[in-house]
């Protein structure tokens, strides 16, 4: 199955957490923060303006980006953990 979101969000993929610390400590699954780090896998067609046209968005298919902690929507599609948010819930993309 694959999501198309509508208006001006997004599908992202989160990065799994770090499993060790920088110090080489192993983090058990509890102790793990959430993902605040993704991959977009889909896009919707932008916003719909006053004006009847579609506004762009401001990432693509393929960007990385870091999205409030607990911002968005968590689903699952054929076994993978995917987040649905707005664009205005991504804080940056990472270049």
């Amino acid at each position: 199955m694959k999501l198309r979101p509508l208006d001006d969000r997004v599908v992202v993929e989160p990065v799994e957490a770090e499993e060790v610390t920088a110090g080489g400590i192993v983090l058990p699954d509890t102790a793990k923060e959430k993902p605040q780090r993704g991959t977009i896998v889909s896009v919707g067609p932008g916003p719909l303006m006053d004006s009847g046209n579609r506004g762009e968005l401001s990432v693509t298919v393929g960007d990385t980006v870091i999205y409030g902690k607990y911002s968005g929507t968590d689903v699952e599609v054929d076994g993978q953990d995917l987040k649905i948010l707005r664009e205005s819930d991504i804080l940056a993309k990472v270049l």
